[in-house]
């Protein structure tokens, strides 16, 4: 309390202990302590046998303890993949969106000009190859050629005021 010396840790004793019991005591206890067994939990282990000189070692046996069933981890994975596919496909999408609404007249001319261009210069040569091709084919026929037609009209009228003609050709 107030006036008293200031405590020390060290040299201070029980009261009615003293100094002499108190340091037999701690010895009895610190003895008492070391003397029980070190309870040791391994935490890991290792096998010193010593591997073959040749050929494939012995299976070891590594028995399976997983918590979650493989379909559902299965599912997980998928479900990851899908997501970040997902999430892909969005973002391109806005990209493309923020594009389209940036989009002019004159920008729209000058990224359609190149396709155009190209399809007429396309057209023009289909057109070009289709005038050569037929110029250059001839058809030679060797041979006489007849043609023979032969019609064959067999007419009939059935009926006076609303008269029906049915023709047959052969």
């Amino acid at each position: 309390m107030i006036g008293e010396p200031p405590m020390d840790p060290l040299h201070t004793t029980q009261p009615g202990m003293p100094e002499s019991e108190a340091a037999a005591e701690a010895r009895r206890l610190l003895d008492e302590w070391a003397a029980r067994p070190v309870r040791q939990h391994p935490t890991s282990y290792r096998d010193d046998t010593a591997p073959p000189a040749f050929g494939t070692t012995p299976p070891v046996p590594q028995p399976d303890h997983r918590i979650v069933p493989a379909w559902a981890a299965g599912i997980a994975v998928a479900s990851i993949g899908v997501g970040a596919g997902i999430t892909g496909i969005g973002c391109g999408a806005w990209l493309v969106l923020q594009g389209l609404a940036s989009v002019s007249l004159a920008g729209v001319l000058m990224v359609t000009l190149p396709f155009a261009g190209l399809a007429m210069a396309a057209t023009a040569l289909g057109g070009a190859i289709s005038k050569a091709r037929a110029a250059v084919t001839k058809n030679v026929y060797e041979g006489p050629v007849t043609h023979h037609t032969e019609i064959h009209n067999n007419s009939t009228t059935r009926g006076a005021f609303f008269a029906r003609t049915r023709n047959e050709i052969h």
